[in-house]
């Protein structure tokens, strides 16, 4: 059964209500589109090869070796023809996941000049008692931005201080190049002692850094942070310290300009939670214009927002729109929002990889676009990303393979997602019948083997079950058995060439194939109802 009940986006049909998995005759004739694309290759004793999508969501940690990177809390720096991207290294334990522990001791780097191959650049930073006088142990390097300022790159950073009564607090290191190493600057920009009133000893994390010059001339260098309460302040040319606002000779906090160099500044920052990030577009020339956007994280399970402003430090915020939903298998939810070559990007991370959750995450990339009011429209999560290959699959008279419609929960008991329902008319909604092939994960070397996830439900898979129900499923474990069950052999259709038919792997002999409105696995004699016809579907 499934944990609690999902938020149903659509009521299905009065003819399939009472349907239960497979059972009954369905045998309804099936005919091939009458316009196929090339999807699929013939190999040698009846099996053919699908087209497997390639440079997919997630973009960087994936493995054909089953040695994933888990990395969440993706930032990103644009320095001239490149771009890099920065995570946390997730290495949580199963026992650490249970007790809600996240164990991130440095940062990892990746950098693209097409946006198609990211390449792994290493460490850049280790946050460990060893390289850090003042955290408190080797296990927290939390969330990160790296910026560059007059030919040096400071990466801005949170940990444990054991300098200031044990809170996190903000920290920054320096370079001489984008992918490090990075040097501790020696002490916090920012302690968590200096923002009280606090809501929590980790009020203080997720820096962002925006460096912009103001109508009359004059820079300006924007440090922001915040879990619960959002902080802004300014930092003074070394970048390394916060800016005395009043010359009074200390640093405060405070809700207004006038008495506080750090202003909790967050009226108009609808359910503000953690992450933020700041932004502001450019003109052709390269010019920054306009109002500031901030992204940001909203409410549990985290979603993601933003907000416009005319002034960082003393402008107020005007909610913009929820972007995107809970994603569906992690808790948490992080962006960078960038430009490169004309277009604009917004990075974030799930835990759609093998074994994933929110304390084992993978970086995601999306395009962002605004309108004519500078507004910008829903994100949805996707396992294609920017250039994967997104599949329908076609089954009796043309109808195509869906999961159910639902929208992802804001109820952690809800996770992970194991028993998604997939068949034919199960939904209605284009986007549901979407599908995302990738190397087949019990032995990504045979050609013949294939994964198919949902392209709207990142990280859950059609999963063979010993009961011969087939359902969408997130890979909690990454194990062998599970990868068997999430895989599947493609044959030459049962009863039309033309198509193709899926044998499961963790159960030779049976395949997938539609009874009663639901798919489901069987023998195969029914070999119409086993057959599927593949359609590509064209990018916009």
């Amino acid at each position: 059964m499934r944990k609690g009940k999902r938020i149903l986006a659509l009521v299905m049909a009065a003819a399939f209500a009472g349907l239960t998995a497979c059972g009954g005759d369905t045998s309804a004739p099936t005919a091939a589109p009458e316009k196929t694309e090339p999807v699929m290759k013939a190999l040698e004793n009846g099996e053919v090869a699908l087209v497997k999508s390639e440079g997919a969501n997630p973009i960087v940690g994936n493995s054909d070796t089953g040695e994933y990177i888990y990395g969440g809390d993706p930032s990103v720096l644009v320095d001239g023809d490149t771009v890099y991207l920065y995570t946390g290294h997730d290495l949580s334990t199963d026992d650490e996941v249970s007790r809600a522990v996240y164990n991130i001791p440095e940062y990892l780097c990746y950098s693209t000049k097409d946006m198609v191959n990211w390449k792994p650049e290493g460490t850049v930073m280790k946050v460990s008692t060893d390289e850090v006088d003042w955290v408190t142990g080797s296990t927290t390097a939390w969330a990160s931005q790296v910026v560059k300022y007059k030919d040096r790159y400071y990466l801005y950073y949170c940990s444990w201080d054991r300098t200031a009564e044990g809170k996190q607090s903000i920290g920054v290191a320096i370079a001489d190049s984008p992918t490090g190493p990075f040097k501790d600057a020696g002490q916090p920009v920012v302690q968590g002692t200096v923002t009280e009133p606090q809501n929590s000893n980790w009020d203080d994390i997720d820096p962002t850094v925006w460096v912009d010059t103001d109508e009359a001339g004059e820079e300006h260098r924007y440090l922001a942070w915040g879990n619960s309460k959002y902080y802004v302040c300014e930092l003074n040319e070394d970048m390394i310290s916060v800016k005395d606002q009043d010359g009074d000779g200390k640093i405060t906090a405070a809700m207004t300009p006038d008495p506080g160099d750090i202003l909790n500044h967050q009226t108009g920052l609808n359910s503000f939670t953690e992450a933020p990030w700041i932004y502001r577009r450019k003109d052709k020339d390269g010019k920054y214009y306009g109002k500031y956007y901030l992204f940001y994280a909203y409410g549990w399970r985290e979603r993601m927002a933003y907000a416009t402003t005319d002034d960082l430090m003393k402008g107020s915020w005007k909610f913009g729109s929820i972007l995107m939903m809970p994603t569906a298998t992690s808790n948490t939810n992080h962006m960078a929002v960038f430009d490169f070559k004309g277009k604009t990007y917004f990075v974030y991370h799930n835990g759609s990889l093998p074994r994933g959750n929110g304390y084992r995450r993978s970086a995601c990339i999306t395009e962002l676009k605004f309108d004519e009011k500078g507004d910008i429209s829903v994100l949805p999560e996707t396992a294609a990303g920017l250039n994967g290959t997104v599949m329908r699959i076609n089954g009796p008279e043309n109808k195509p393979l869906s999961h159910e419609n639902y929208m992802n929960s804001g109820a952690d008991t809800e996770y992970p997602y194991q028993d998604v329902p997939v068949g034919i008319g199960i939904s209605s909604e284009e986007e549901d019948a979407e599908w995302v092939f990738i190397k087949g994960k019990a032995d990504p070397a045979k050609e013949a083997y294939v994964s198919i996830q949902a392209e709207n439900k990142p990280g859950l898979f059609l999963t063979a079950e010993k009961d011969g129900s087939v359902t969408l499923a997130q890979d909690v474990d990454a194990a062998k058995k599970t990868a068997k069950k999430q895989t599947f052999r493609t044959v030459k259709g049962l009863g039309d060439e033309k198509g193709v038919s899926f044998e499961s792997v963790s159960q030779s002999g049976l395949y997938l194939a539609i009874k009663d409105q639901k798919l489901c696995l069987t023998d195969g004699s029914d070999k119409k109802n086993a057959t599927f016809y593949i359609e590509r579907k064209e990018k916009q």
